[in-house]
């Protein structure tokens, strides 16, 4: 677009960067109305259940209904502002919903919602203690709390922008605390290092191995038993497996609370061989890390104060605000040793204060927000207490779903007593109840799920997940996950089958007509 001519167009009055004919909003105004929004929509856990999870459309349609373009005008009346805005919420899927069990994540609560907020009110990055002190600081002492917490009696960390992230991190320094010339040097010319695996771990850890150079070749997918979950044993046989190849293993990522099945794998076992190998044990405990904070459920995680390193998502099942993702080392200084390259415009040796707080340089991102404050805030004004009692009712709602999955006609586990709050089911239409199990049956029983899910999305409903498992034959199941917030109920629960019930006979009815 060309711009107008010098002089041609009356130049309208600038008042603090922003045109004064076109926002008739006051100072602070415009906040409030987004305050107003948030509670009138109640969009911090108290999302009335009667409403819609979500107002569906298609991306053509949605385009067009959000009127996206971008424009030099801006808006002129405070009716247009206002629109844009509630424009975006009502087109939103409300996580907040307590019929939103769609993925590892839930709604926020008021607290949650008052840090996220704080900190993007304070704009600052915490690359270095002088632009983020308080932010700085706070990630220093959640991080020691945290390695505690988790059976350390030392160690280090750094927030980061999710669980792949975190992930990747574990990779680099078990690179690094291998071989710390490769950081010069690279990987030319060496024997082909390798990664073990789960096949039911997250794929960050593939993704991981072809962004750091070590290729997909370079990635061993340990097979898991019938639950889920790779095994000691597993891991030994892979493990000669790669010798007998030649190449030369450096790290097993073990995972606690897979994506699907939940599964937590043998932690202790693993970590025995990664100590008679010397080889580097990670633990994946984004999903399943919440358990640290239940003295019921804390068991599933025993073996984790064996591991080199961590990841753990407390966006995800504690449902801290999104981003919430913590990576912890045991090897105090191995983050910076790895990440440092000494940016001497940021990262000056002759500062006035201890330099030691300066993090960025221990991060492979420069700019990083203070994430770290909003699960401190959760921690302090909740308290322990509260959150391990929301832990421990997500998975006292998911026992109660298997229990009731169990009596109800046309339901069907596909696992029994998963560890987590993940509970994983078919839905098996009244037609095909009768029939025999054949090849072609199973063929069909994979449609229903995707059917049912339109249905609930386009009326908005439920969201809840489902997926098939290539890897262990299974076609398309149903996926529900319990997190802490809002809280689960039984009453919860049962809507989630009687909705699903309700979709599938509809379905069978258009089938058959």
């Amino acid at each position: 677009m060309a711009l107008q001519a010098q002089g041609s167009k009356k130049h309208p009055v600038v008042e603090n960067g922003v045109y004064r004919e076109c926002v008739s909003y006051s100072d602070g105004e415009l906040l409030q109305k987004v305050l107003d929004i948030v509670k009138k929509e109640k969009l911090y856990g108290k999302v009335d259940e009667y409403k819609k999870v979500v107002d569906f459309r298609q991306p053509e349609e949605l385009s067009k209904i959000l009127d996206l373009n971008m424009c030099r005008d801006g808006c002129r009346t405070r009716g247009e502002i206002d629109e844009v805005l509630e424009r975006i919420v009502r087109h939103s899927v409300r996580t907040q919903h307590p019929h939103f069990f769609n993925q590892l994540y839930g709604g926020i609560d008021e607290v949650g919602l008052a840090g996220a907020w704080l900190l993007e009110a304070l704009n600052t990055n915490q690359h270095t203690y002088e632009v983020g002190p308080a932010l700085v600081v706070t990630e220093f002492r959640v991080v020691e709390q945290l390695v505690k917490l988790f059976g350390w009696t030392s160690g280090d960390g750094i927030f980061c922008s999710g669980g792949s992230l975190a992930n990747m991190y574990s990779i680099v320094l078990a690179r690094h605390h291998l071989d710390p010339d490769i950081k010069k040097k690279g990987l030319f010319g060496r024997k082909p290092l390798v990664i073990l695996t789960s096949d039911q771990s997250h794929y960050s850890i593939t993704k991981a191995a072809f962004w750091l150079g070590f290729g997909l070749d370079n990635v061993v997918s340990v097979v898991s038993d019938t639950n889920g979950v790779m095994t000691g044993e597993a891991v030994a046989e892979a493990l000669e497996k790669v010798k007998k190849e030649g190449k030369q293993p450096f790290y097993v990522n073990a995972t606690a609370g897979t994506t699907v099945f939940g599964a937590f794998d043998e932690l202790e076992a693993i970590a025995e061989i990664c100590a008679a190998e010397k080889l580097w044990m990670h633990v994946d405990a984004c999903w399943g890390g919440a358990t640290v904070l239940s003295s019921k459920h804390r068991h599933l995680l025993k073996g984790i104060e064996r591991a080199d390193s961590l990841a753990w998502n407390p966006h995800k099942m504690l449902c801290a605000p999104l981003p919430c993702s913590v990576f912890l080392v045991k090897n105090e200084g191995l983050l910076y040793q790895a990440n440092c390259v000494g940016a001497t415009y940021l990262f000056q040796q002759d500062k006035f204060y201890d330099v030691s707080y300066d993090t960025g340089d221990k991060s492979i991102q420069c700019g990083r927000k203070g994430e770290a404050l909003k699960l401190w805030l959760m921690f302090k004004i909740h308290g322990m207490d509260t959150l391990e009692f929301r832990v421990d009712a997500a998975f006292e709602a998911s026992r109660f779903l298997e229990e009731e999955i169990k009596k109800r006609e046309g339901f069907e586990l596909v696992r029994e007593n998963l560890p987590c709050t993940n509970v994983c089911f078919w839905y098996i239409p009244p037609y095909l109840r009768q029939e025999s199990r054949t090849a072609e049956w199973w063929k069909k029983l994979g449609a229903v799920a995707p059917q049912i899910k339109e249905k609930l999305v386009v009326e908005g409903t439920l969201l809840v997940g489902y997926q098939p498992m290539i890897c262990k034959d299974l076609v398309n199941f149903f996926r529900m996950v319990n997190t802490c917030y809002p809280i689960p109920t039984r009453n919860h629960m049962t809507f989630v089958l009687d909705e699903i019930d309700r979709r599938g006979k509809a379905l069978i009815f258009k089938q058959t007509e």
